[in-house]
């Protein structure tokens, strides 16, 4: 039971971890004294496409792996949401002219690939668990880059109306994985 909760945890905390951090590092600086690069619009969009990317990924996974019905059924679900929306950001992106420009020094998909090599690792209601533990904590991680980080730099309007709109399910994911979780661990 000890693996199981230091599995999930550390997945969970080396995904938030990495995200808020890459968000941090993206963050507007002024580039003529800083030498880093401005968060911009096309840097964003991105970075929105690799965040929703990613949790398909991870929801695939799950519909795949999951040892109980209501974690594949979740994961699922997961990966259809972040589908549409990916797909919203894209079809924007292209109406706008803009090409999506990750950083030039983009960890995520490092960090992306490590969190799914540790899940791939783990079976039965280990996995659920680490799963889980990792959607609450990545989603938490991108609620709090888009409200403290994101939403700021966003120049335009269409872009800054499409990220309001999808916060709320974003919040809604990471409610769901902790209440599924919690619900699991009390079977």
């Amino acid at each position: 039971m000890r693996r199981f909760a230091i599995a999930g945890l550390a997945i969970a905390l080396a995904s938030s971890a990495a995200f808020a951090a890459r968000t941090t590092a993206w963050m507007n600086e002024n580039p003529a004294t800083s030498g880093e690069r401005v968060l911009d619009d096309p840097t964003i969009v991105a970075i929105f496409d690799a965040a929703n990317t990613a949790d398909i990924e991870t929801g695939l996974l799950a519909a795949e792996r999951g040892h109980t019905k209501e974690v594949r059924d979740f994961g699922a679900m997961l990966a259809r949401d972040h589908k549409n929306v990916r797909q919203q950001g894209r079809d924007l992106a292209a109406k706008l002219g803009v090409t999506p420009t990750p950083p030039a020094d983009d960890q995520g998909a490092k960090d992306h690939a490590a969190a799914m090599k540790q899940l791939r690792g783990l079976h039965g209601a280990e996995f659920d668990h680490a799963f889980l533990r990792h959607e609450v904590a990545f989603h938490k991680a991108v609620i709090d880059a888009v409200t403290s980080t994101l939403l700021p730099a966003i120049q335009n309007a269409e872009v800054k109306a499409l990220v309001v709109k999808v916060a709320p399910a974003f919040q809604a994911h990471m409610l769901a994985a902790d209440n599924l979780d919690t619900k699991l661990g009390a079977k």
